[in-house]
Parts: C-alpha cells; sequence; structure tokens
C-alpha cells in the first residue's frame, strides 16, 4: 500500500484533496496521512474543521512515497509557512512532492520548479508569489497536471489529473488511473443537458 501524506493549511481548498484522497484510499489502496505545518485544528475555505493530529516532522519516520501540498489562501500571504528545507530534504530522499493551486508556490519558495516542467494557476502566479521562482522557462500553460522528476504541480481547477499524476507516480496501475480519468470525466462527455 503507498504511502501518501497530505499537507493541510488554514484556508486548505476542499476540493483539491477529495479525489486523491477519498478515492484514493477508499478504492485504491492508498494509505493517506495528513500532516500539519503545526498540529492541530484547520478550517477550510468552506468551513470544514477539521484536526490534524501530526505535524511535519512525523514524516522523518513514516517515509511516505509522496508528500502533496494542499492550496489555499495562506500560501499567498506572508504569513505561508517556510517549508523550503523540509520540501527540499523529503524530495532529495526519494519523496514525490506534489503541489496543487496555492500549494505550488510552496514548491516554488523551495526551488523545486527552477529546473522541472511545471503548472499553476497561471503563468504569472508564480513570478507574483514567490520571489525565488525562476523556473518560468519551464513553466507549461495546461489545463492538467504536470509530473516532471519527481514533482507534480497542478492548476486549482484540476484534483482529477492531479488525482491521477499522484497516482502514477507510485505505482497504482496505470490501466486503473485511467478508469479513475474516464470515470470522473465522463459527465463532460455526455454534452449539455437540453432544458426543458
Amino acid at each position: 500500500m503507498a504511502r501518501v501524506a497530505v499537507l493541510l493549511t488554514q484556508g486548505f481548498a476542499d476540493w483539491e484533496y477529495g479525489v486523491l484522497c477519498g478515492l484514493g484510499q477508499g478504492y485504491f489502496g492508498l494509505e493517506i496521512r495528513y500532516v500539519a505545518p503545526e498540529p492541530g485544528v484547520v478550517t477550510s475555505m468552506g468551513g470544514l474543521v477539521a484536526r490534524v493530529q501530526d505535524g511535519c516532522e512525523a514524516l522523518a519516520s513514516w517515509n511516505p512515497e509522496a508528500l502533496v501540498v494542499i492550496g489555499g489562501t495562506i500560501w499567498e500571504q506572508p504569513n505561508a509557512p517556510e517549508l523550503s528545507a523540509w520540501l527540499q530534504d523529503l524530495h532529495g530522499r526519494g519523496t514525490v512532492i506534489a503541489g496543487i493551486c496555492g500549494g505550488t508556490l510552496a514548491l516554488a519558495r523551495a526551488g523545486l520548479l527552477n529546473a522541472r516542467r511545471h503548472t499553476s494557476n497561471d503563468p504569472a502566479f508564480l513570478g507574483t508569489h514567490a520571489d525565488s521562482y525562476a523556473g518560468a522557462a519551464h513553466y507549461v500553460d495546461q489545463a492538467t497536471g504536470v509530473s516532471d522528476g519527481g514533482v507534480i504541480t497542478a492548476a486549482g481547477t484540476a484534483p482529477v489529473s492531479f488525482a491521477a499524476e499522484i497516482m502514477t507516480a507510485v505505482d497504482i496501475p496505470l490501466e486503473t488511473v485511467h478508469q479513475l480519468k474516464s470515470m470522473l470525466g465522463a459527465e463532460h462527455k455526455a454534452g449539455p443537458v437540453p432544458v426543458s
């Protein structure tokens, strides 16, 4: 069973972790563990109150295959958690590092996007909110997740392809990943529903 750590912060985005965590653990064999920069109560953008028992240091002994940084309002603020050294260390030890929406800012600040193909909410988002970002030449302007060199990124509008890239990276069979994407994309293939 692949171990995936999911980092939640104050104001985390409710829609960005559901596919990965709900379906990933419930149906596809992922072992999910939630962490926060500081253990305790975190409240989502939608008002969900969650108690996260583990801080980031808990991952040293758990040794996940992937760490997922969920987006949210805090990443654009001056008081955003500073996780650069920690993210660099985990990645250096072989952990896949993934960020979606505002979570990509944590990866940019850690220098993980400077030499890898990546995406985010839009090309200016990273440069505006991450002073140390120097990877604009590697930015891929696309609506789906991007994986390169053990780093996965996605815009906040792409939780399905983001989850699929993470599942692929932790060795969920490709046939299963394609099935997931097909199942969750089916509603968009149906076309508009006639209004009566």
